[in-house]
């Protein structure tokens, strides 16, 4: 078994034992990259030999505590100081940050080893990774197929063994549903227990940082470090963070689980339902008790995201006018045509898709008709979920409508695309935590489960999907990718 193949805690296991060495690690690691990305294409910047020498100073220092001599990968919209961070966008393409965000100093402060930057929708806007101003991503699984996006290329590099975790953002579905369609661990936190300080914004309400990981043990792990509360970051919320790890084992007896029937016809694939409904079973042969309930507002969760998101994407992009940073248009004869030239040149179509649509529900005679009801339907979300939670302890339902579709084939279709989140948006919108985790296979393409629970309650999510990984081998299929 190759080291590239390990999970975290195996791979801290041997550090912590004295088999091997960071270094050796990094090496394995960068030789798979060196095999696999040519085709997966997960990664926009790479930088193995700066972690090959902070790697050598871990192994000089010893005491491998925490995440220490572990690689890792970052989706490319969150900040790393003299590292580009692009946003998979022509109007970062050369920028460098001079600061870290948050996340990525408490990763640092642990000695995990940053391998590079992982691709992604251009700022953080699609559905695919196909949105990618440089390249898109394929899924290991079936190169022909998408890995989901917009952290797609987080998740296809965890799926490819390229590292063993990611970070990722989940704005409406982000992190779990490329989690889901490349057959990986994907956790959306609670908004407001990871900061968000030094992540470029697409939806300031709905933006959070989570895990991509090979199974839940190791998302537990690496969750532990990445949350808690930032004084820099006013929408972090002051919460105690509570041992992720220790609370796996606790299996899911006597926990009440609901499964919503909206869930389940919402143009949602038969081969997906009957492998959440398989895993449901296996849940209630567990101990849990299961039952069917309703979230009536379901249905309008996606029509009242892409108001309410591209509406806060138009405000948080309009930083990018080629005055401060980024990419400027020089042949401009004024500043208004300055600031046209640079917005038209260098964002993509969907980008510029959903500033407008997103200015346009904003603008005057609009506003009441569109943004307005859109946040009282945020609300009604929000009730349906408050009212299954006073009931029940757990919320399963498909992560996805579809397993994951060739690329290309709907990349004029943007309606179509969007369609894809329709599972995942809700959980946003309410702003609560929830997990995708590998249920099942459909003509060798995976699929995902989605686990939700009420604010702040991600033990209980990973307690459940590891009792289930547990007792199944699906976290252990991996994509045969030929090298």
């Amino acid at each position: 078994m190759n080291l590239w193949d390990f999970p975290v805690y195996l791979l801290q296991h041997k550090l912590q034992s004295g088999e091997i060495s960071s270094v050796e690690i990094v090496r394995a690691f960068r030789e798979r990259i060196s095999q696999v990305e040519g085709k997966v294409k997960a990664f926009i910047t790479l930088d193995e030999e700066g972690a090959l020498r902070e790697a050598a100073r871990v192994d000089q220092e010893g005491g491998y505590t925490g995440l220490a001599g572990i690689p890792y990968g970052l989706k490319d919209l969150i900040c790393t100081r003299g590292m580009k961070t692009t946003c998979a966008s022509r109007m970062l393409e050369d920028f460098i940050p001079v600061y870290d965000a948050f996340v990525v100093a408490k990763l640092r402060e642990t000695r995990a080893l940053l391998m590079g930057k992982t691709n992604l929708d251009e700022f953080a806007m699609g559905s695919s990774t196909e949105q990618s101003a440089f390249f898109p991503t394929r899924n290991p699984w079936a190169l022909d197929r998408v890995p989901g996006g917009s952290s797609g290329g987080s998740a296809a590099a965890v799926s490819a063994r390229e590292v063993p975790f990611c970070l990722g953002t989940d704005t409406g579905g982000s992190i779990r549903q490329p989690a889901a369609y490349c057959g990986v661990v994907g956790l959306k936190p609670t908004y407001g227990r990871v900061s968000r300080r030094g992540v470029v914004p697409y939806a300031s309400s709905l933006d959070q940082v989570g895990v991509l990981a090979q199974n839940v043990r190791d998302c537990a792990l690496v969750f532990s470090i990445i949350a808690g509360h930032d004084p820099g970051d006013t929408t972090c919320v002051n919460v105690p963070v509570p041992d992720f790890v220790s609370a796996l084992d606790e299996g899911v007896k006597g926990i009440k689980i609901a499964y919503p029937r909206e869930y389940f016809a919402l143009g949602v694939d038969e081969e997906i339902k009957a492998a959440v409904m398989k895993s449901l079973k296996k849940l209630e042969e567990l101990g849990a008790i299961v039952e069917e309930v309703s979230l009536p507002h379901s249905e309008y969760a996606l029509p009242a995201y892409y108001l309410l998101a591209p509406a806060e994407a138009s405000a948080n992009l309009a930083r990018f006018d080629g005055v401060r940073y980024g990419y400027r248009d020089l042949e401009a004869d004024n500043v208004i045509d300055m600031f046209a030239q640079t917005r038209g040149t260098a964002f993509g179509a969907e980008v510029k898709r959903r500033i407008m649509l997103g200015t346009y529900a904003l603008s005057s005679g609009y506003y009441d008709a569109y943004y307005l009801k859109a946040l009282k339907v945020r609300r009604l979300i929000s009730s349906d979920f408050d009212k299954v939670f006073a009931s029940y302890d757990l919320i399963v339902t498909p992560t996805t409508p579809t397993p994951p579709f060739i690329i290309g084939a709907h990349v004029e279709d943007p309606i179509t695309l969007y369609m894809n989140d329709i599972l995942t948006v809700p959980v946003n919108m309410a702003g609560l935590p929830a997990m995708s985790i590998p249920c099942g296979l459909t003509r060798g393409l995976p699929l995902g489960m989605q686990i939700i629970a009420k604010p702040f309650a991600e033990s209980l999510i990973m307690q459940a999907a590891y009792a289930f990984e547990q007792n199944t081998e699906y976290h252990s299929m991996k994509p045969e990718l030929e090298v």
